[in-house]
């Protein structure tokens, strides 16, 4: 071997040696670089299962507050009765033989009741001498009637009513035709 070949040799081992090296050099970044996306990696899922356990617990909470409002959505109203419920029991503990005292109380009461109705968009659909409207009423009969032009309301069976423009009740009617 000539000293040429023996120093090329000798590059090469130094230049292999140097590359192993630098190789260890590169392993040990990469190493460290996998280190750290591991890291964060982790932390992301933490962060993840942490967001989940607080939409579930925001979705439990929402479920609590639903079916309590529903439970209580009449507590209101049912705390404004209660003055009519008072009312309709002293009338019937009433101990008097006074029949108009009595009827005095009821149609106090009844006003009462009205009002709390009014209160909450209720109305009454009472519609004697009107036209009728199938959309308010419901015809039970006609009655021939020379009193009444054809198609007018008669007679009111049974009042109905309306809450906030929706139909709660048609009220019953009698509706006049012509007479035979």
């Amino acid at each position: 071997m000539t000293e040429k070949d023996r120093l090329e040799e000798a590059g090469k081992a130094a230049a292999a040696e140097n590359a192993a090296e630098n190789g260890g050099e590169e392993r040990d970044n990469l190493a460290r670089q996998l280190a750290e996306a591991e890291t964060t990696i982790a932390g992301l899922r933490e962060a993840i299962l942490r967001e989940r356990a607080e939409i579930e617990n925001q979705r439990k909470r929402m479920q609590r507050d639903l079916e309590q409002t529903l439970k209580f959505a009449n507590e209101k109203l049912l705390r404004e009765l209660l003055p009519v419920y008072d009312g309709i029991e002293h009338g019937l503990a009433a101990d008097t033989g006074n029949a108009e005292a009595l009827r005095e109380g009821m149609q106090l009461t009844l006003k009462a009741l009205h009002k709390l109705g009014e209160s909450y968009g209720l109305v009454e659909v009472n519609p004697i001498g009107e036209p009728f409207n199938s959309e308010t009423q419901q015809a039970m009969n006609t009655v021939p009637s020379s009193e009444h032009a054809p198609g007018t309301v008669t007679m009111v069976m049974q009042k109905g009513y309306v809450l906030n423009g929706r139909l709660l009740r048609p009220a019953l009617v009698s509706v006049a035709k012509e007479p035979e």
